[in-house]
């Protein structure tokens, strides 16, 4: 039986239909009506929630990009519902609530600024990010002494998982824990598709054959990861930047699929009209067009 840390009292779920109006207090009331009535809004969790953050973060930083106003509120609305989602479940595990966090993200930021609120005088900013770096050294040993020390790689740089997976081994590797040549990186590579594949295998049929109902999901979901860590680790041998590889890929994807879905337009044809055949005889004149580009 879990021991509740503290006691919240949670929001009171809004009543009929709701207004927009600007208030924190009745977005939170929204947000307690949507995990009561909404299905999807019932069944998430803490962890469920993590790839959707992940995603707001990227678009507010594309909306920004764009100097939309309508796009950034919207975006920046987006990444707050994240904050409000997560603040509600944890309310509702009896750990902490909205207030909580305002509460702590004030105390950190009249924490971290001496020179605004204290005496203390800095005379730029390469000064206050130096003090800044020092307060952040005071709150970690402060978090040492409650038994959470900070290890070696705690300092990962956050970001997309391909980008976490880089900077952790970058960070190892300074450490003397890695690979003396782009050999053994491509050599792991292959010991870990091998071991996916060795998970997917439906031992009734021919080897070359799989079955994802045969096997464990969770073991699937594991040795992808460690297919996908081991790529990385072949992008960093190379010098090469994973994450601007994979979003090259994307971007060009993205293009050939365009020029599928044009050429099909041109004939009047919709994808949905159009089978594996065709569409891939048009990817394969996408690259030649890319070429001839």
């Amino acid at each position: 039986m879990s021991i509740l840390k503290k006691q919240t009292t949670l929001p009171e779920p809004v009543q009929g239909t709701p207004v927009a109006s600007g208030e924190l207090d009745d977005l939170l009331a929204l947000m307690a009506r949507l995990r009561v009535d909404c299905p999807w809004d019932k069944k998430q969790t803490n962890h469920s929630l993590i790839p959707y953050a992940i995603e707001e973060a990227y678009e507010l930083g594309e909306a920004v990009q764009s100097n939309d106003d309508e796009d950034i509120k919207g975006e920046l609305g987006d990444v707050l519902l994240q904050v409000v989602f997560h603040c509600q479940m944890y309310e509702e595990q009896g750990r902490f609530g909205m207030s909580d966090v305002i509460t702590t993200l004030q105390e950190k930021l009249i924490r971290r600024h001496p020179h605004v609120f204290e005496a203390e005088t800095l005379e730029d900013d390469t000064a206050v990010k130096a003090r800044w770096d020092e307060i952040k050294v005071e709150e970690q040993q402060a978090r040492a002494a409650r038994g959470k020390p900070k290890r070696r790689l705690d300092n990962t740089k956050a970001g997309s998982a391909l980008m976490q997976a880089q900077d952790v081994q970058k960070q190892a590797s300074k450490l003397g824990f890695d690979w003396e040549g782009v050999s053994g990186a491509f050599d792991k590579l292959d010991e870990e598709i091998a071991e996916l594949k060795a998970e997917l295998i439906d031992k009734s049929k021919d080897a070359a054959e799989y079955d994802i109902s045969k096997a464990n999901i969770s073991d699937i979901e594991k040795e992808l990861g460690d297919c996908m860590f081991a790529l990385v680790n072949v992008a960093r041998k190379l010098n090469l930047d994973a994450e601007a590889a994979t979003l090259t890929c994307v971007h060009k994807f993205k293009s050939r699929f365009g020029y599928i879905e044009a050429q099909l337009a041109a004939a009047g044809k919709r994808l949905e009209d159009s089978d594996i055949t065709e569409m891939d005889a048009l990817w394969e004149a996408a690259k030649q067009h890319e070429r001839s580009s």
